[in-house]
């Protein structure tokens, strides 16, 4: 990423981690150009931020207004922008006759932390690597509003939710169980979601087999990596601190160890693991900054605190 941004001398606007297949990118635009960073476990990550933070936007076009959004939003657009956005949505409910097949999931981010949702079948399990799903299996698939009326067969019949906190998942994702037992987890919830087939289960929707997929392994939380000095494993407590709003000249640079949903894990100077929310950085201009260090805003990820300043 930084020398891509660097050689188009600067300015080039963030539009946050994509999961096209396993390996994370970044995307970015300027003007009418786009680009993209494929990121690698171990390499050095580091901008800056400059001016002010502005709405990215819906459905790619650019915002009208070029207004100005607050720098702690994580979806980075004006009202009007995420009005129109979300009306274009799958959740929005509004696409009623959209030919496409859709798949029902049963996604787990951590003990307890199980949720349902749905997907377009074309894009594979993307989705599931976008949110950060610790590990997933599919349920079933068939057209959109079967595969809703099962989503709300399950919230209704085992109490599963279609929407998790992000906060909740970065937490858990600090103090995972080991293989089997997120596996485990996942298999009972299937058992369950299964045994509703016949109790208002939609006859178009075709149940899958089980097959747990586990993706600590594509997020690399189960990694080490080489920084220049010596290695620095991520922590079993998982990292402790995360960034908590750009502001203009704010600098965040560090060694990528780990990436999980919008998530990025960076290993800083002085030791330790701050995660950056990608979701915060889009919006900005940024430019290409070196050094190992972070100094935007911190918070503590389990709500101990917000430590003031710039770091």
């Amino acid at each position: 990423m930084t020398r891509e941004v660097r050689e188009s001398g600067g300015g080039w606007w963030c539009a946050g981690v994509r999961w096209p297949g396993e390996v994370p990118e970044l995307g970015w635009s300027r003007g009418g150009r786009r680009r993209v960073s494929v990121l690698a476990y171990g390499a050095g990550l580091g901008f800056r931020a400059v001016g002010e933070r502005h709405c990215v936007g819906a459905r790619g076009n650019v915002c009208p207004l070029g207004a100005v959004v607050p720098g702690r939003s994580t979806g980075g657009r004006c009202a009007e922008c995420a009005r129109l956005d979300r009306a274009h949505s799958v959740a929005a409910d509004t696409m009623a006759d959209d030919p496409r097949t859709y798949r029902v999931y049963l996604a787990w981010f951590g003990p307890g932390l199980v949720k349902v949702g749905i997907t377009g079948e074309e894009r594979g399990a993307a989705r599931l690597r976008e949110q950060g799903a610790v590990a997933f299996s599919w349920l079933g698939r068939g057209p959109l509003m079967a595969a809703r009326r099962t989503e709300e067969v399950l919230r209704a019949a085992l109490g599963v939710p279609d929407r998790i906190p992000y906060a909740r998942k970065r937490v858990e994702r600090g103090r995972l169980p080991d293989t089997d037992e997120r596996a485990a987890e996942v298999a009972e919830l299937y058992a369950r979601a299964a045994a509703l087939e016949g109790r208002g289960w939609p006859e178009s929707l075709e149940r899958l087999p089980l097959e747990v997929v586990d993706q600590v392994g594509i997020f690399g939380l189960d990694r080490a990596v080489e920084p220049v000095s010596e290695p620095v494993p991520l922590p079993a407590s998982g990292p402790v601190r995360a960034v908590r709003e750009l502001v203009d000249g704010g600098v965040v640079a560090g060694r990528l160890v780990a990436a999980a949903g919008p998530d990025l894990h960076l290993a800083v100077a002085g030791g330790g693991v701050v995660v950056l929310d990608t979701r915060l950085i889009t919006g900005w201009d940024l430019t290409a900054e070196s050094g190992s260090d972070v100094r935007v805003p911190l918070i503590d990820i389990g709500g101990g605190g917000v430590q003031g300043g710039l770091f």
